[in-house]
């Protein structure tokens, strides 16, 4: 991987002492979006990650070697829609490790574990400035959805 120390991260399931890491990912990766900073900043509400899925087993993280350091770069969580999808309820990356393929090993781990479990699908309520990132991965779809945050896209991916 481009920019790390060591080997291409490792990704491995969340634990509660991830907890800090996570939060400190997340309100990174959260803000530096310049459209969402000032929306996210004026509702600091939507800034605090609780981590509901650390605690179900559902957050994997990828883990590198940053200067020296083992460092959380990332996390996903999948939750369970029904019988045969999943949904891609988080997808974060420190800023700093942005664009060196983090997010994609992460959604590649997703869907090995939907195929490992018989799922069919892997939906997402994306961002719009995320939007070419997800076609790039495969995702089709772009139906719009209202959110708490203004307007999100509704994209799967057949796994």
């Amino acid at each position: 991987m481009i920019g790390l120390a060591g080997p291409a991260p490792t990704i491995r399931t969340a634990v509660p002492a991830d907890l800090p890491e996570l939060r400190r990912v997340f309100r990174a990766a959260s803000l530096s979006n310049p459209g969402d900073a000032p929306l996210l900043l004026a509702h600091p509400e939507f800034l605090d990650f609780t981590g509901d899925g650390v605690a179900a087993g559902r957050t994997r993280v990828a883990e590198g070697d940053a200067q020296g350091v083992g460092r959380i770069l990332g996390f996903a969580t999948v939750a369970d829609v029904d019988a045969g999808d999943g949904e891609l309820e988080d997808l974060f990356v420190d800023p700093q490790w942005h664009r060196r393929g983090i997010a994609d090993r992460l959604l590649r781990d997703a869907v090995e574990a939907l195929r490992e479990s018989g799922r069919r699908r892997l939906w997402v309520v994306g961002n719009p400035q995320a939007l070419a990132f997800y076609r790039a991965v495969g995702f089709t779809g772009g139906e719009s959805v209202a959110t708490e945050l203004g307007v999100g896209l509704r994209l799967h991916l057949d796994v």
